[in-house]
């Protein structure tokens, strides 16, 4: 891990990530509009077709307590207090961890795949909310939430090109797809924070270009993991 933000050393060393051989914990990023649903279930498919038992999740989510977070935190109609919402997302991610990643994972040949994980707290609560990397990884400093991805896929794409995406799905926008530019460009600079804290684990996979493009960048990256 690389440590370019003082972060307290002992704080780090709590992290590691998820290790087998015959089975993979991965998880996948990216700021609205990035493409990161389309790209997840057609990696999903082809895994499946390889013959691995798939574990797809969301986050918040994938339990009944999660989900009932999730439905607290989207559709919140007044603000949350960012230490509030941080805690929220890491008590979402620990119960899915402790009923259902962890045991998925003891079988032979299995993934479980995250659409989101500490990453997106890292992003989100710790740098556009302000509350910093460090309390992030505070937050997260006991088990299962210091059980990380063997490989993350961020999907990164420019803010203008996030803009013009969401423009033209037109849909109404949950409690985070509403926050202003400001708030977007921040998310970009924690997602970059991120990946320069765990750089080994991150491959960053250029989401401007086309899906299979995309998709095709998603599989390399996989198929280096695997060797």
């Amino acid at each position: 891990m690389s440590n370019s933000y003082n972060i307290d050393p002992a704080l780090l060393e709590r992290f590691s990530s998820f290790k087998s051989k015959k089975s993979f914990l991965l998880s996948f990023e990216g700021i609205e509009g990035a493409g990161k649903s389309t790209q997840i279930i057609r990696f999903k498919d082809k895994l499946e077709q390889d013959g691995y038992d798939v574990l797809l999740v969301r986050e918040p989510g994938g339990t009944v307590f999660g989900e009932h977070l999730r439905e607290a935190i989207l559709h919140s109609e007044s603000p949350l207090d960012p230490i509030a919402e941080a805690h929220l997302f890491a008590s979402s991610r620990a119960q899915l961890l402790f009923e259902k990643t962890l045991k998925h994972l003891e079988r032979p040949n299995s993934v479980v795949i995250y659409d989101r994980y500490i990453d997106s707290s890292i992003a989100y609560q710790g740098v556009a909310r302000g509350l910093g990397v460090e309390k992030i990884l505070e937050i997260h400093a006991h088990a299962p939430l210091t059980t990380l991805p063997q490989k993350t896929f961020y999907i990164r794409i420019s803010l203008e090109c996030s803009l013009k995406r969401q423009a033209a799905r037109n849909q109404e926008k949950d409690y985070f797809e509403s926050e202003n530019n400001n708030f977007y460009q921040k998310l970009i600079d924690g997602y970059d924070q991120a990946q320069q804290l765990f750089p080994q684990r991150f491959s960053i996979i250029d989401g401007e270009q086309d899906i299979d493009h995309v998709f095709s960048q998603i599989c390399q990256a996989w198929e280096s993991l695997l060797l």
